[in-house]
């Protein structure tokens, strides 16, 4: 991915904090990816003590865990504050009696990519559509590896090349700043998966698209959840009334049956942390195997 392509985390971390009060109005694609994520679950056998929802927003996610997994403490990061708060909030508030409920999570604010966790913590780490805002997926998958203990379970979603590829088209002829997040293709992060140690890797893709009447809703949308144009290579002014019509022009290609499309391509993943770790090459051609006995 180039530079330019980079989110900038100061940016994503307002933008996100902006936009809390607004998200679960706009949030359609976000919830209905929670709910297909959550059936993946029926076909996996886990019973995890700690839970991390990684990127987990206004806490949609919060309710289904619960309820699957009943005696599991539920850790909630997310990297901006006010995500957490609206979270909190819509749960009736925190403070210290909210530490000592097992039935709330308890909040973590943190960056996917440097987990302010312990090793080998948590037994499952579940993760909707948050890794498209990494710039080097491998050392988030690098840090999840970390704390999850041997035989513990990564199930995540996150958004592939096609994602909002009419809103790109439509803004590629206009200048040459970056309009749309670049996303990773669905191999190269399983290529990744592999790279960071994870086992049996297993991945799938689907395109969801949702309808709209014109273009400014769909901006609209983007906004309100916060997932606003964040790269290094956008532009930092507005743009001119010339400009913004071409846009418009150019995505009105693209409608059909009186409609105009935002493509997603959602990828879907989940891997499991060895209970026997590969052996690693120290400096002087030594081998250290990590070994765990299984929990019981």
């Amino acid at each position: 991915m180039s530079e330019a392509f980079y989110t900038d985390k100061v940016a994503v971390r307002a933008a996100f904090d902006k936009a809390a009060s607004t998200y679960d109005a706009a949030a359609v694609l976000q919830r209905e990816v929670v709910q297909r994520m959550a059936e993946r679950l029926d076909y996996i056998r886990i019973k995890p003590e700690r839970m991390l929802d990684a990127g987990s927003g206004t806490g949609f996610a919060c309710p289904i865990l619960r309820e699957r997994y009943p005696e599991g403490r539920l850790i909630e990061l997310d990297l901006a504050p006010g995500m957490l708060r609206i979270a909190r909030e819509q749960r009736g508030g925190g403070g210290i009696k909210a530490m000592f409920d097992r039935r709330k999570p308890v909040q973590v604010c943190g960056d996917l990519e440097a987990l302010p966790l312990a090793s080998n913590s948590v037994d499952l780490i579940w993760s909707s559509l948050a890794l498209q805002w990494c710039n080097v997926p491998d050392a988030a998958f690098a840090e999840m590896l970390r704390v999850l203990k041997p035989g513990g379970l990564l199930m995540f979603s996150t958004l592939g090349p096609d994602t909002l590829k009419e809103l790109r088209s439509a803004f590629a002829s206009v200048d040459g700043y970056t309009h749309v997040n670049q996303f990773i293709d669905m191999h190269d992060l399983g290529d990744a998966l592999v790279n960071s140690g994870f086992a049996t890797p297993v991945m799938d893709m689907e395109h969801i698209t949702l309808t709209y009447p014109e273009l400014k809703p769909i901006l609209a949308d983007l906004k309100g959840i916060g997932a606003h144009n964040a790269t290094r290579g956008r532009r930092s002014g507005m743009m001119g009334k010339t400009a913004w019509q071409r846009v418009v022009a150019n995505y009105e290609q693209f409608r059909r049956d009186g409609e105009l499309p935002a493509t997603y391509e959602v990828v879907y993943g989940h891997a499991w942390k060895p209970e026997i770790m590969p052996a690693r090459t120290l400096a002087d051609g030594s081998q250290v195997i990590e070994f765990r006995p299984r929990a019981r």
